[in-house]
């Protein structure tokens, strides 16, 4: 009976070690690329992003591929960003039919170059993971709220 429940320990010791459980890789992976996206490190954004990469939102419409992705960063790095920070950043990784997912929830800190103003909004962007490379996201956050906290103001054309 002893060398049964030794056993079983065993057993379970080596099942718990297994590597066929990529959720800690996939977790690992967004947390490289918001480290990617911290250091504004474009070279490993392009190494973590699949060559069939599309990225959705913030936006109904809003639509990129790797290169576009790339490209938008790097604009708004020159143009607009100062400095991007994570903060409160959780990350969940589920998987489903469709595929192996990670979701990330943050508190996320932008600073502007000309004007020095710093905006707070909250993030959710979900990534499918596919290959160890981000092969999708879906990204979400108030826009409006971004907007109001740079100075726009929100005016209904009807009451012009």
């Amino acid at each position: 009976m002893k060398n049964l429940f030794a056993a079983i320990l065993l057993v379970l010791f080596f099942a718990s070690c297994s590597t066929s459980d990529s959720s800690k890789e996939n977790v690992k992976l967004i947390n490289n690329y918001i480290d990617a996206v911290e250091n504004l490190d474009f070279d490993a954004m392009d190494d973590i992003l699949d060559d069939n990469y599309v990225g959705i939102g913030p936006s109904r419409n809003d639509s990129v591929n790797k290169d576009q992705a790339i490209m938008n960063w790097k604009n708004n790095v020159e143009n607009l960003y100062e400095k991007i920070s994570y903060s409160k950043s959780q990350n969940i990784a589920v998987k489903t039919d469709q595929g192996e997912w990670v979701s990330n929830w943050a508190d996320l800190t932008i600073v502007y170059k000309d004007n020095k103003k710093e905006i707070s909004i909250l993030s959710n962007s979900i990534y499918l993971i596919k290959n160890g490379k981000i092969l999708k996201s879906l990204t979400f956050y108030n826009e409006a709220d971004a907007l109001e906290q740079l100075g726009y103001v929100f005016i209904n054309p009807e009451d012009l």
